[in-house]
């Protein structure tokens, strides 16, 4: 099988988004790909954070992807920074890398935007550093949001240019997008991100979750119930696509478009939905972090296995650049 490889920061409790947009996806490919996932705690630091939380927050990261069904019996766990050769990699891709590939990286532009006290090297370098966390692992596939498809592009380039440089080394990965649109935030504006505080948590319970679509920004132009809508650019709407029933969804697009009900009656359709599909994985979740050494042990068994990976890798790199 392809090897499949894809990394989640570890910043605090998941949320919904990266629910729907990743993990879920993650898990329904387990069985078709070779499949290594990442605790990206090296990414998650070209940001301000709490330097005594993070522990927690890789550990909250593993535990919640296994509950959301990442089997450790069919998949690799491990973290990031447990890998020394991934910022090794990283610096030999950034000697063939020129710097006019990272200055049109338009998630740079927006995280500057967003920490504009803290525009780093490590956050214009981050594109740098994921494609040696993919292709460190010679990984083939790397299934990815839209708005990452720019980075396994450019993943693609570094690992053509390494082996125009040094000989045949690396696969040139290729990204695998569900077809499910971009899930925004519950302002509506931009994507789901708990520094934004525009997000449901995994782990938020079933009144928070109705509390919080309860004011969830929805088509702005129906600023009545009379108000016919349009679910097309309502973010509920692309919620309810990926967790009500057909004939629900069918039910709300139609409601919505001839004011047959109103926002917060599909709200309340939807949180059932989302409540209904978050029970088990908070079950799991509480069952994980009530026995931590069974999370700990999963990922120590994921830096044995991808160590094993990453020196032969990083051998083969050393001998082709004369390094050895």
């Amino acid at each position: 099988m392809k090897r499949l490889f894809s990394g989640i920061q570890p910043s605090g409790d998941l949320h919904i988004g990266n629910y729907l947009g990743a993990i879920r996806n993650w898990v329904r490919m387990l069985d078709d790909y070779q499949c290594i996932f990442c605790v990206v705690d090296y990414h998650a630091i070209t940001v301000d954070y709490q330097v005594e939380a993070m522990r927690q927050r890789i550990f909250n990261a593993a535990a919640e992807c296994m509950a959301c069904g990442l089997d450790p019996g069919r998949c690799v766990i491990f973290v990031q920074s447990h890998i020394p050769e991934h910022t090794e990699l990283a610096w030999i891709f950034n000697t063939v890398t020129p710097m006019g590939d990272l200055g049109r990286m338009t998630q740079f532009k927006e995280k500057s935007e967003q920490h504009k006290h803290n525009v780093n090297v490590g956050l214009f370098d981050y594109p740098v550093l994921q494609a040696a966390d993919i292709l460190l692992h010679k990984a083939e596939a790397v299934p990815v949001g839209e708005d990452q498809i720019q980075h396994i592009e450019f993943s693609r380039r570094v690992a053509h240019a390494f082996n125009s440089r040094y000989g045949e080394t690396f696969p040139e990965p290729y990204h695998i997008t569900p077809k499910i649109g971009r899930i925004m935030g519950l302002d509506g504006k931009t994507k789901m991100s708990k520094s934004l505080n525009n997000y449901i948590s995994l782990s938020d319970s079933a009144e928070t979750i109705r509390s919080k679509l309860a004011t969830a920004v929805t088509d702005v132009n129906r600023k009545r119930r009379s108000d016919p809508g349009n679910p097309e650019v309502c973010n509920i709407y692309t919620l309810h696509r990926l967790l009500s029933s057909d004939s629900e969804i069918e039910y709300v697009n139609t409601g919505c478009r001839t004011a047959g009900i109103g926002c917060l009656d599909c709200k309340a359709i939807l949180a059932k939905n989302m409540i209904a599909e978050l029970e088990p994985i908070q079950q799991k979740a509480r069952e994980l972090k009530e026995h931590p050494q069974r999370v700990w042990e999963v990922l120590e068994a994921g830096k044995q296995t991808c160590s094993l990976i990453a020196v032969e890798t990083m051998r083969e790199v050393r001998t082709k650049m004369g390094l050895r």
